[in-house]
Order: structure tokens, then sequence, then C-alpha cells
């Protein structure tokens, strides 16, 4: 309930639709009292037979046919509000959902899968959006309908207006008890479909994996496993609803016998007319509507509640990298980076025990070692993705713990290993680092990274469609198309991950000559994965054990008999255990 309550004050600027629908919902609760009424007035009449006033009966079918028009024409225009509202709902939901998500720091997305946590949006904005269109469709008509209809039981019959008000207490019961098992269902259905769906997302983006290795089959196979989970988990839910709902009716029928009975008993003793007979069943029969709408309330109330809560896990997770109001920007000179006694760990596993080194302003570096040593976890803690353990990272002086996370990413451009691109034209792709950038800067960069030439050749250019992840391009178009990106963000800090892929001798002369061009004057921290491109650098950082092992310049390490001795040294001979050593270090000769 605590979940809905906060739904409620997150929709709070929604308050103009909830009071319209509110307005037009006591009317159709009041038109559907009225009508049962008129009904009985009529038959009143009619018993008179000949001495019956034909212009009040006339009366009666007017205002009947008006009830009837006009209840269809607000019965729509309610539900019109209500669309409006359920967009509106799914919108604000999912702009939070989002918003937050983004907050988020990376160690949240190591460890969930990506359609797990699109799952878990699409099931709660939509149960969500469900409950409170039905709740804002029919709980105020289901009261006022339930007050109206009682206080005319009452008026004409205390002890029918009792039998009937106890209806409710005793269905609501009866329908609350059976409530917590469901929920129970509810929840380990979720977590299997989460998984489901969570693969289901992994495997449609490696399905070009899947398919080489030929193993359709055996992913189909885990899906039905998760999937049968589920429907062993709706056979008993399922069975627990049903023989639930059975018992509530015939608990229901029981009372509406008495109704009938003591109605009949009242009738034949003359103390009801036949009209008031026609309108009391009317009533009584009316008055299952918000009975019979109470389990469906119920019903919508405890999927909203079940898949809330996973709504609103995600929600309360807080960013453990956080900026404080009033944080400082960075004030960048120089560029000049230094890394002093890093300690950083996943959970409990340490991968760098101590790290220093330093970045010269405009020189370039690249680090070395082992897959696994935590060369790319270096690349993240200068971006702040992840907070240090230990120890402090500072540019020009400052810490960058200490300084806006915007105003220290806005420094720093990045060259990812594998290109990161999106769904969207050429032009969408590189102005995604400078989104205000005119068309000629996005073709300037795109020249100083060689991929000008390959984009004029495309029918639209600049507006060609590249496919999810840039499928339609080729691996040196989208390198080339990842470095005009950051050429264009022109920031003084430049991380690269050389790519591994391999490239034709063209596209690798094009790639390399475009990176050189990016990293003039920058100071540039470098995973290499080509011998060559580590000889070409200013500085050498060795890491192993999680610690620096050396640093120096190419020319000073040659020579050191150290690690970067060693991989030189295997450059020589083509063996294939010279080969696998170099495959460790993630290196090409």
């Amino acid at each position: 309930m605590k979940n809905i309550w906060r739904i409620v004050q997150f929709t709070s600027a929604l308050w103009r639709y909830y009071l319209a629908i509110s307005v037009f919902t006591v009317l159709l609760a009041l038109m559907g009292v009225l009508q049962p009424l008129f009904t009985g007035w009529a038959i009143d009449q009619l018993r008179q037979g000949t001495n019956a006033d034909l212009r009040i009966l006339i009366y009666i079918a007017f205002a009947i046919f008006l009830l009837d028009f006009f209840s269809n024409i607000f019965s729509n225009i309610s539900g019109y509000i209500g669309d409006q509202l359920n967009a509106r709902l799914s919108y604000h939901l999912s702009h939070r959902y989002y918003e937050h998500l983004l907050s988020l720091q990376q160690q949240f997305y190591d460890t969930e899968l990506t359609g797990k946590i699109i799952n878990r949006l699409n099931r709660s904005i939509n149960q969500i959006t469900n409950f409170f269109q039905f709740v804002t469709n029919n709980f105020l008509q289901l009261i006022f309908t339930t007050l109206f209809t009682l206080g005319v039981a009452f008026y004409y019959s205390w002890q029918v207006g009792i039998l009937l008000a106890s209806l409710y207490p005793i269905y609501i019961l009866l329908t609350v008890r059976s409530s917590p098992r469901w929920q129970e269902y509810q929840t380990e259905k979720n977590a299997n479909l989460d998984v489901a769906n969570g693969r289901f997302a992994e495997v449609i983006n490696q399905v070009k994996v899947v398919k080489t290795y030929l193993q359709e089959k055996r992913e189909l196979n885990l899906f039905d496993k998760h999937y049968s989970k589920v429907i062993d988990i709706n056979k008993p839910q399922s069975k627990h609803w049903h023989v639930n709902d059975i018992y509530r009716r015939t608990v229901l029928n029981v009372i509406f016998l008495a109704v009938y009975l003591f109605i009949f008993v009242q009738a034949v003793h003359g103390q009801l007319s036949p009209g008031n007979v026609v309108t009391l069943i009317l009533f009584s029969a009316q008055i299952r509507i918000p009975i019979f709408t109470i389990s469906f309330m119920v019903d919508n109330f405890q999927r909203a509640v079940t898949d809330s809560r996973d709504y609103f896990e995600i929600m309360q997770l807080k960013p453990s990298i956080d900026d404080a109001p009033g944080k400082p920007n960075l004030e960048l000179t120089k560029a000049d980076v230094t890394f002093a006694d890093v300690v950083f760990g996943y959970d409990q596993n340490k991968v760098l025990k101590g790290v220093s080194f330093h970045l010269k302003p405009g020189t370039k570096t690249a680090l070395v070692g082992e897959s696994g040593e935590g060369k790319t976890t270096i690349t993240s803690l200068l971006l702040r993705l992840y907070d240090v353990n230990s120890g402090v990272i500072s540019i020009d002086g400052q810490a960058i713990s200490a300084v806006s996370q915007a105003s220290l990413r806005s420094n720093v451009a990045v060259v990812f290993q594998e290109p990161a691109l999106f769904s969207g034209t050429v032009r969408e792709n590189i102005s995604y680092a400078n989104p205000k950038a005119g068309d000629e800067q996005i073709i300037a960069a795109a020249k100083a990274a060689n991929a000008h030439e390959f984009i004029a050749k495309f029918e639209k250019g600049y507006d060609s469609q590249i496919g999810e992840r840039g499928l339609k391009l080729s691996g040196g178009q989208k390198q080339r198309l990842a470095i005009a990106r950051a050429l264009l963000k022109d920031a003084p800090i430049l991380i690269l991950d050389e790519a591994t892929s391999s490239l034709d001798s063209k596209s690798e002369r094009m790639v390399q000559s475009a990176l050189e061009r990016l990293m003039r004057g920058r100071t540039t921290l470098i995973i290499a994965h080509r011998l060559s491109t580590i000889q070409a650098v200013d500085q050498i950082v060795t890491i192993r054990n999680g610690q620096v092992d050396e640093t120096g310049s190419p020319a000073e390490l040659a020579s050191s008999g150290g690690i970067y001795a060693q991989l030189l040294s295997l450059q020589t001979g083509s063996t294939e255990a010279n080969k696998k050593k170099l495959q460790a270090y993630e290196l090409k000769g």
C-alpha cells in the first residue's frame, strides 16, 4: 500500500485529470441510481390502469432516455480523460525510472541483465497504470453508487438495507484473505519471467554468436525451461483465485437470496408496492456491480502492489557516486593527471593495490599488462564510473572525487575498444559528443577521422541510418565514426582503448592516421593492443599483480629486462608459444 501511495505522490501534478474523472464518475453513479427509481415510479403509475397519468409516464420515459443519453456521453468523456491520464502516468513513471537508471553507478549494470531491467519496467508500468485507470474509472463511482443505492434501500426497507450493506465487509474480508498467497505466487512468477526475458534480450543482442555456434536449440530450451516454471506456478495461482471466487460468490448469492425473500415477504404483507418491489430488486441487482468491481479492484491492486515492488526496488537504490549540492567544477589548466596509491576492488576482489603514476600534459601513456590486471578499471576510475577504495586520482591538483562528475567527464573523450554506436543517423552518432555542433563542425571532425569519404558515398550522406550498434558499417568505418565523435568533443584528456579487431591494410592505415590526429596535443591514456602503438608513446606503465611494475619511455624500458623488454623479444620470433604470450597481454605483434 505504501508503494501505491508513493505513486500518487509521484503523480500529484496530474491532479486536474483525477478531479475531472471524479466529477464525471459521481455524475454517472447518480444517473445509475435514478433509473431504477424512475422505473419503480412508472410501474406504480401503470398499476392504476386507465387512471394512470400519461403525462407523468411520458416525463418518466424522456427522463430515462436523457439519463441513458448523458450517461453515454459522460462515460465516453470520462474514458477519454482516463486514457490521457493513463498515457501521462505511464510517461511520468517511465521517465522517473529512466532518469534514476541513468543516475546509478556502473556497478549496477555490471550485475543486472539488460532484459531484466526492461522487463521490470514494462511489467511494473503496465500493472500500475492498469490499476490507476481502473480505480479512477470505478472507485468513486463504486462509492457513490453504493451510498445512493443503500440510501434508497434503507428508505424503502431498513431490513433490506442492512442485508445489502452486510455484503461489503463480508466480500472484502473474503477477498483480502486470499491476497497474500496470490502475491507469493506472483512474485515467484515475476522472478522467473525476469530471468527468461533477460536471457531473451541477451540472445537477441548476441544472435550472431548463437547462430555461429549452432546454439539455437539450446537457447530455446533455456527459454522453455524458465517459462515452464511460470506455467507451473500459474496453475496453483489460478486455482487459488477461482476456488476463492466460487466461495465468495456463493456467500454473496446466499445473502441475495435472503434479500429477495425479505422483499417478497414484505410485499405480500402490503408493506411494499409493486413499484417499490421492482425498485428494490433492480437496486439489489445493481449493487452486484460495485461488489464485483471490488473483486477486480483487489485483483488489480494485488498485481500493482506486487509489481510496484520491482519498480521501487530499483527506485530505492541510491547512486554510490553522487554529487553533493554546490560541488565545484573541475578547473582545468594543463590536463596533468596523477594516480596516487590507488586501491580498488570489485566486492572483495582487489584489482588495483596501490597504483601510482603520472600523465604529463599533452603526452601519450600506454598501459601494458596481462588480461585481468585492471587496465580497463584504471580508465573507468579516471572517468569516475567507479570510486576508488582509497588513494587519489587528481587532475591539475584537484581530486576528481571533489569536483562535479559533469565537469570531469566534459573534459575527457573516450574511444572504446568496441565502437559504441547507436541506431540512428551518421550525424546523430558523431554529434552525440556535442549535440549543439553545426554541420561544418561535424564534417570537419569526420574529415579529420578519415570518415568523410565513405560517408559521402552513402545515398543520404550524414543522414544515413547506420542500424543498431552500427551494424550497417564495417569495423573500420565504425572505428572512424567513434574517432570523429571524440574529435568533435575536443576534450583535453583522451582515453583510447585500442580496437583488437583485424582490419584490412587500407582501413588500418586510415584508422591509425585518424588516431594520431586525435591524440595530438592531448593527455592520452592508451590501452594498447599493438606493439607498434606502444613503441610510439611517450611513457609506458606496466601493471603486474595489481601494481605498477615499471614506468618509463619505450627506449628506457626496452633495455630494463622487464615486461616491455620481454614483449619486444617475443616479436622477433613467430612461434606459437610467443603468440600465446602476446595474447596473454592482449597484444598483436
